[in-house]
């Protein structure tokens, strides 16, 4: 971030500065007081579980921090506010609106964002630098903090939205305001928070309500194959550009054909052009975040060729998302754990299903529960663990209580549960893994199978 005194963050926060040199410098900031480190402002948040950073503050001023951003005096350099965190919101705002060249791009969507910011984030930067959200820090934490590390000489800011309920992404686009903004999907995540799909998409759609108009540069990017998605057209005042595998979006695929390894090759088709794209990423889901990330490129002025080239070019960044390791022992490892939902369980189970065609070994399922999924939570179980057997995957192995055992069920003889995180952990322990066996580990982010996924790919 651009270095900045304690007088301007107060200017920008609405707070004073106490026992302290309003003059000193900030570097960084941090929200742990274990990572906190010289330069630092540290922003003292309420935690979990009762924790509350204002009692660590004196820990973040030893480690190096220059002040606190507190909500009361402490006794140690502080700027003082009325809330921390709306107050790290407001100093995101003014830094963002400091940076006259840059250009502000938000993604939101029920699955695919972290993937799809990915591509984005890595085609926008050939024609410029780009700062972008790390992982999933798509919150009202991590988007401020995403937000500072802009400089003078970032022309592209790609944020992650993220939302549990109304008026979230309403308030990430106040803090960060976008001019181009692109909508995915409408799934079942978080269905249960929201209330269904009708008030899931209300919320995403805040986003394209954020945008400004097409007069004034700004761009809808829309998933032409989700009709809750597309109806989002009439919630905006920018000009809409849509994606899709139809023909009948503005960015659309056609000769989509997928190698061996599960990468997906297409013809990019756009109103100016036509060019080919062959993904380093796995799975056929890929090509509609693909088309998300060209139908911005282009909406960001990129040339047509550049972004097949880039998109040709881009890797997986983010952890926990579809990484693929073949060990020596010719063991593949699948994890894509970070999080789940209908759609991105399914989408896993296609790509575990295409890697295990040719191969001489077995497709192995470790799944666990989908969380905050609502009322309709066993069916959406149900439903994965019908698709395993209709794909045709070798072994299923569920883990979790009520759901897992729903998902087993439906797949049928031979599918088992496991109760936790530990269990599983003995059961890939146990199993006899051989050369050409392909396993996929996928779950809810609170189970933290993805320890498991990257101690299998290890051995």
């Amino acid at each position: 971030m651009q270095p900045l005194s304690l007088a301007q963050i107060a200017t920008a926060t609405g707070g004073r500065v106490t026992d302290a040199d309003p003059a000193v410098q900030v570097t960084g900031v941090a929200f742990d007081s274990r990572t906190a480190g010289p330069g630092d402002l540290f922003v003292a948040l309420r935690g979990e579980e009762g924790r509350d950073g204002h009692d660590f503050a004196s820990s973040a001023v030893r480690a190096g921090a220059v002040a606190v951003l507190s909500a009361r005096p402490l006794g140690v350099p502080a700027i003082v506010v009325d809330d921390p965190l709306t107050a790290l919101g407001g100093w995101a705002r003014a830094h963002v609106e400091a940076l006259a060249d840059l250009d502000v791009i938000a993604v939101t969507g029920s699955s695919g964002k972290t993937s799809t910011k990915d591509l984005i984030a890595q085609v926008l930067d050939r024609a410029g630098a780009t700062v972008f959200t790390q992982g999933s820090f798509n919150n009202e934490i991590g988007l401020p903090l995403t937000a500072l590390e802009a400089t003078a000489d970032t022309r592209h800011l790609v944020v992650e939205m993220g939302a549990r309920g109304q008026g979230h992404i309403a308030y990430l686009t106040r803090i960060t305001p976008p001019r181009i903004g692109a909508v995915l999907n409408v799934g079942a995540a978080h269905a249960g928070e929201f209330g269904g799909p009708e008030m899931t998409a209300k919320a995403k759609g805040e986003l394209v309500e954020a945008l400004p108009s097409a007069a004034e540069g700004g761009v809808a990017v829309l998933n032409a194959d989700d009709a809750r998605v597309a109806a989002m057209a009439s919630r905006t005042k920018a000009e809409v550009v849509t994606f899709g595998l139809g023909g009948a979006s503005d960015v659309y695929a056609t000769d989509v054909a997928l190698d061996e390894r599960g990468r997906a090759s297409f013809t990019l088709r756009t109103p100016a052009g036509d060019t080919p794209v062959r993904l380093q990423v796995v799975g056929e889901h890929q090509v509609s975040n693909a088309l998300a990330a060209a139908a911005v490129a282009g909406a960001a002025g990129m040339d047509l060729a550049q972004i097949g080239k880039a998109l040709t070019a881009a890797v997986p960044v983010s952890t926990g998302r579809m990484r693929v390791t073949e060990r020596p022992d010719g063991v593949v490892v699948i994890n894509d754990a970070y999080n789940a939902n209908t759609d991105s369980m399914s989408a896993a189970l296609r790509a575990l299903a295409h890697l295990g065609r040719g191969r001489r070994g077995r497709t192995i399922a470790l799944l666990g529960e989908m969380r905050e999924l609502g009322a309709a939570s066993e069916q959406e179980h149900r439903t994965v663990g019908a698709l395993a057997a209709d794909l045709g995957i070798s072994v299923l192995v569920a883990v979790g209580g009520a759901e897992a055992h729903a998902l087993a069920a439906e797949y049928g003889p031979g599918g088992q549960v496991v109760p936790n995180k530990a269990a599983a952990g003995e059961w890939l322990g146990r199993y006899g893994f051989t050369e050409g066996d392909v396993v996929l580990v996928k779950g809810a982010n609170s189970l933290r199978l993805g320890e498991l996924a990257d101690a299998l790919a290890a051995r």
